[in-house]
């Protein structure tokens, strides 16, 4: 038998012995698959195969309360062409968050350990948007999960860009510059769910880096008003069945990439964008938004359209629609992105808005 085959074989039983005495350790736990009701998915979650939930937009999460000490996560990561996706996900266990990226096309997580005996709440985010694949949620391991009633019914979606979706905004791991597209994206922490977290609600991103109202950088054909309606964010995607999560707010944060256009033309196709919204949400409040990282030029351009945009929506009998104006550029992050903490400065910004439009 040849000798590297020999070894490999050896590597493969060390590494498979050593992941058995590992879980021997635990061996009160049990195995509950990702479709007990214990745990809850929010966002644009793929059904397809119910007994496998797949999280594919930026965002997009789900949570649960489990008993004990020890925890372990089962996850399978998309392989696209015979590669690994550069997927990452935010755990955050009572509180405490941790970026990790997936390292196997099926991996077990160890996102608790040796913590004080009683309940835990955990809560797992994709951080990667859509163009990185799927991550597939097989179940979590624990002593045992705990089904508790939620706590809010608040939702608010985000419509938007590579900002929306935390995209560029965490070197903490990778420096600007290096490693792959994906290494800092940071969705858990960007402004949306921030904002969210800061109003005691739960969110959904429906953004793509790179898309816009009516133009789309770096090649790309599609833009928002074209896939907004579909589950990945994709014009080949299933078709998303929006009666099955109805915001109370959905912001809009498109403009960046479009860049200064016909004031006609992008005036038209927002207002057409906001009335399929409407169509979707009849009793959503839409809100408006600046590109926050705008220079000063394009944001003066952007200003004047959506003070438009609104006065003509309003004019035409919807007065659930606001507009909120960023004080400031935040462009500190890779490619003048913002960066997590600038994104905690949007938040700041945006959230007191939200709270007085809707009395929460």
């Amino acid at each position: 038998m040849n000798k590297k085959l020999i070894v490999w074989m050896v590597f493969v039983l060390m590494v498979s012995c050593s992941q058995i005495f590992a879980r021997e350790k635990h061996n009160d736990l049990k195995f509950f698959p990702a479709s007990n009701k214990a745990i809850h998915f929010v966002g644009r979650i793929d059904l397809s195969n119910k007994a496998m939930p797949r999280l594919w937009s930026p965002g997009v999460y789900f949570y649960t309360t489990f008993k004990g000490p020890n925890c372990f996560l089962i996850l399978h990561n998309d392989v696209q062409n015979g590669n690994l996706m550069d997927n990452y996900i935010e755990v955050v266990v009572d509180g405490k968050a941790s970026r990790i990226k997936l390292s196997a096309e099926s991996d077990t997580i160890q996102v608790a350990k040796n913590l004080p005996e009683g309940n835990h709440k955990l809560l797992v985010c994709k951080n990667t948007e859509s163009g990185f694949g799927f991550i597939e949620v097989v179940g979590i391991e624990c002593r045992q999960l705990i089904n508790e009633k939620d706590k809010t019914s608040r939702l608010i979606e985000y419509f938007g860009d590579s900002i929306t979706c935390g995209a560029l905004s965490d070197p903490s791991g990778t420096p600007c510059g290096e490693g792959q597209w994906g290494d800092q994206h940071n969705a858990y922490m960007s402004y949306g769910p921030t904002t969210a977290r800061t109003l005691n609600a739960k969110w959904i991103i429906s953004a793509v880096s790179g898309i816009g109202l009516i133009h789309s950088c770096c090649g790309m054909k599609i833009t928002l008003p074209e896939v907004y309606d579909k589950l990945i964010l994709q014009g080949d995607s299933i078709p998303w069945d929006f009666k099955k999560m109805q915001p109370d707010v959905a912001t809009i944060c498109l403009g960046q990439n479009d860049g200064i256009q016909d004031s006609t033309k992008f005036c038209s196709a927002y207002v057409d964008f906001i009335k399929n919204i409407r169509y979707k949400y009849p009793h959503t409040t839409i809100v408006l938004l600046t590109s926050p990282m705008a220079d000063a030029k394009l944001n003066k351009v952007l200003q004047h359209y959506i003070a438009s945009v609104q006065k003509d929506i309003n004019n035409g009998g919807d007065k659930n629609v606001y507009h909120y104006f960023f004080k400031k550029r935040y462009y500190h992050g890779c490619d003048t992105h913002p960066d997590v903490q600038e994104h905690q400065e949007i938040a700041a910004e945006l959230a007191p808005f939200v709270k007085e439009i809707k009395g929460w």
